[in-house]
């Protein structure tokens, strides 16, 4: 956000949402396919980014198992931080612009001021989970767990009641997160807004759409799952083609037309 707009905007209202049906899904990501195909060089090098990003997460977390916090966080922080590429891309080819890897590049210099504060809730929230997660396994299991196999051995061979309470708290958790995120990366990478107005937002626009969101939210669970099937090679296709059907999304859903647009 530039220091001249900080200054001279007064206290704003979040926008306006629309609703939609659960079909509308299916458009979303027939829109973000188009501009994937548009954009292929630009959209399936950010999907190569995350595909590496993916195996050094990955690989921390086998070769080192304490760091697993650290690793976790920061794919949580990059990778909303590169979907604003993906959203400017998107903006521009609505615009029949040419997309070009410099609108990108633009979009993630931005990012790293306006986004900065919303990126490291999202880093609280992700080592949050990860730290609660080691603490009951920690404290209320009696097996030792000393790298990922020996997690994977006990939730399949397990006969206590923890996993599911591990799975009903995480399923809570990936639902409060999804609220406040759904809308807000591409709104604050959009218009000239603090994150409290873009939280809002995001919050307003799942409590309109309960169920497309649902629709929406097992959409992204179902290509991240296809994702880690294919041993991560998903996401160079998958990741952009979330990202460009997220623009379309939140164009559609949020009405940001009175809210003002940044300045050079």
């Amino acid at each position: 956000m530039s220091t001249e707009s900080s200054t001279s905007i007064p206290a704003q209202e979040p926008p306006p949402v629309h609703t939609a049906k659960p079909t509308r899904v299916f458009a979303w990501l027939k829109m973000g396919l188009a501009d994937l195909r548009a954009a292929k060089g630009v959209s399936l090098l950010h999907g190569l980014l995350v595909v590496l990003l993916s195996y050094a997460v990955l690989a921390t977390t086998l070769l080192r198992w304490e760091l697993v916090i650290i690793a976790a966080s920061c794919f949580v922080f990059v990778g909303p931080f590169l979907a604003t590429g993906l959203y400017a891309v998107s903006q521009g080819l609505q615009n029949h612009e040419k997309p070009r890897f410099s609108d990108a590049v633009k979009a993630w210099q931005h990012a790293s001021h306006c986004l900065f504060r919303f990126g490291f809730l999202l880093v609280f929230i992700g080592a949050w989970w990860v730290g609660l997660s080691l603490f009951l396994f920690y404290f209320f299991v009696d097996v030792s767990i000393a790298d990922p196999i020996d997690f994977l051995r006990y939730v399949l061979t397990q006969q206590e009641h923890l996993f599911a309470l591990w799975t009903i708290l995480g399923g809570l958790y990936a639902a409060v997160t999804f609220a406040i995120t759904v809308v807000t990366m591409p709104l604050l990478a959009d218009r000239d807004v603090d994150s409290w107005v873009a939280l809002q937002t995001s919050i307003r626009v799942v409590s309109e759409n309960p169920v497309t969101m649902v629709a929406w939210a097992m959409v992204i669970m179902a290509l991240t799952a296809i994702s880690f099937i294919t041993g991560m090679l998903g996401f160079l296709v998958l990741y952009p083609l979330m990202g460009h059907a997220s623009w379309h999304l939140y164009d559609e859903l949020v009405d940001a037309s009175e809210l003002p647009r940044y300045t050079a």
